[in-house]
């Protein structure tokens, strides 16, 4: 396999770095100085999917991260990828991961429904032992 051309990286980095904007296979496009109709052809052809589905991917991938480590609704999370019906979201999700977004988020609870403890408890243990940053060393010495 031919690694992929240069310009064609420089637009997928563009996907991969700014997927919750507005973009468009024509920004693509500009960012690898192609007409659009010819970078989708290329970049399928580098990459083994088109532009725009590349692009849905890593947004619903960082829904997913979002829906496992946020509380923030599924709403939120979906304007928050860069998606603008919620509608759309949740059957996409749903294509690619199996479950809606809500059972998702089900299956990855919070680690504090975890903890057999007090959430006292946890918030001492949890918290940095040496809060001196040295300054106990300092003082022991003279």
């Amino acid at each position: 396999m031919v690694p992929p051309a240069r310009h064609l990286l420089r637009a997928k980095d563009l996907a991969d770095a700014r997927y919750c904007e507005p973009l468009t296979v024509a920004d693509l496009a500009r960012a690898a100085s192609l007409s659009p109709a010819h970078f989708s052809r290329e970049f399928r052809r580098a990459f083994g999917e088109p532009p725009h589905q590349y692009l849905l991917t890593r947004r619903l991938e960082r829904a997913a991260v979002l829906l496992r480590n946020t509380d923030r609704s599924v709403t939120e999370i979906c304007f928050a990828v860069g998606l603008t019906s919620v509608g759309s979201f949740t059957t996409r999700f749903r294509c690619v991961f199996g479950m809606s977004p809500g059972a998702y988020r089900a299956v990855f609870p919070p680690a504090r429904r975890h903890i057999r403890i007090p959430d006292c408890v946890a918030r001492a243990y949890g918290r940095p032992h040496n809060r001196t940053f040295g300054e106990a060393e300092v003082t022991a010495r003279a």
